[in-house]
């Protein structure tokens, strides 16, 4: 928005206009609460109802559509642009490839990480959804550490990220699905291109280990982390395993469990799910939802 703004794309009385599974557009919505801006969302169908019902108590616009893919002409994003054109004075913030996105983690987590952790950091992993994360904080670490700073990317199941990086660039067809919501790709954005090249590896989390990953958080650090947060975790430690002890590995926390609380924690929802069978039994006991 800042960058929209700089632009003269956005002025005062303006509407901001996103495509997004959630999480950006409940950030995008506590912005424009600040600056006085009308805020259109369009997203899957397929999210929680709490993203939704947060988006909309926090003034929002909310329009949910049939979750299909990128190349779809009737994909969330693709509606959110032609929203945004029929419109003066709005802008469509195109999350996954404006590279403002990827500036913003150049210029503010990457060196909050770098110094944070005392310029120690050995590694940094994360996974994608627009790619702006994991792309602007490994090149402000590599450019720091002098490429010194290890960098992987995190993918769930229904990604196509992980075999293009193992494979050395071969974009698959992608397939299958994931529980984690606002993370993974069928495509590589512009926010990744520039720094794909640059990731030393990816890591391939299964839901099983990011549900598990759920119920340890909460259960041994007191974390009520989202599915996502914990695809993360799951990550980071499996890169620590990698990097023997003594080492540092920084990744992100990006969602709270309180906004898939109905799913996670249900009984029912993870029988469904196929992943009852995941939760160690000695912490069935989070399992208080029908």
């Amino acid at each position: 928005m800042q960058d929209a703004e700089e632009r003269g794309q956005l002025r005062p009385g303006g509407t901001v206009i996103e495509g997004t599974a959630g999480n950006t557009g409940i950030g995008l919505a506590h912005v424009c609460r600040s600056k006085g801006y009308r805020l259109v969302i369009y997203m899957p169908n397929t999210q929680s109802q709490g993203k939704v019902d947060l988006l909309r108590l926090l003034g929002a616009e909310v329009f949910p559509v049939p979750a299909v893919p990128f190349e779809n002409p009737e994909n969330y994003n693709h509606q959110a642009k032609r929203h945004a054109e029929r419109m003066e004075n709005a802008v469509w913030t195109n999350q996954f490839d404006n590279v403002a996105n990827r500036r913003a983690h150049l210029e503010t987590t990457g060196p909050e990480i770098w110094y944070q952790t005392d310029k120690k950091i050995d590694a940094f992993t994360c996974a994608t959804g627009t790619g702006g994360t994991l792309a602007g904080c490994t090149r402000y670490l590599k450019d720091v550490s002098g490429g010194r700073v290890k960098c992987y990317l995190a993918d769930p199941p229904g990604s196509v990220l992980h075999s293009y990086i193992t494979s050395g660039g071969i974009l698959n067809e992608r397939t299958g699905s994931s529980i984690t919501e606002g993370i993974g790709q069928g495509r590589v954005t512009d926010n990744l291109k520039p720094e794909i090249d640059l990731v030393d590896g990816a890591l391939h989390i299964s839901d099983e280990k990011s549900i598990e990953m759920v119920y340890r958080c909460l259960d041994e650090e007191g974390l009520y982390l989202g599915s996502s947060s914990c695809l993360n975790v799951v990550a980071a430690k499996e890169v620590a395993e990698k990097l023997g002890k003594g080492h540092t590995v920084v990744t992100i926390l990006c969602d709270g469990a309180y906004r898939y609380a109905d799913r996670l924690f249900s009984k029912k929802w993870l029988k469904d799910k196929g992943l009852l069978k995941a939760i160690p039994p000695h912490l069935e006991r989070y399992i208080v939802l029908p």
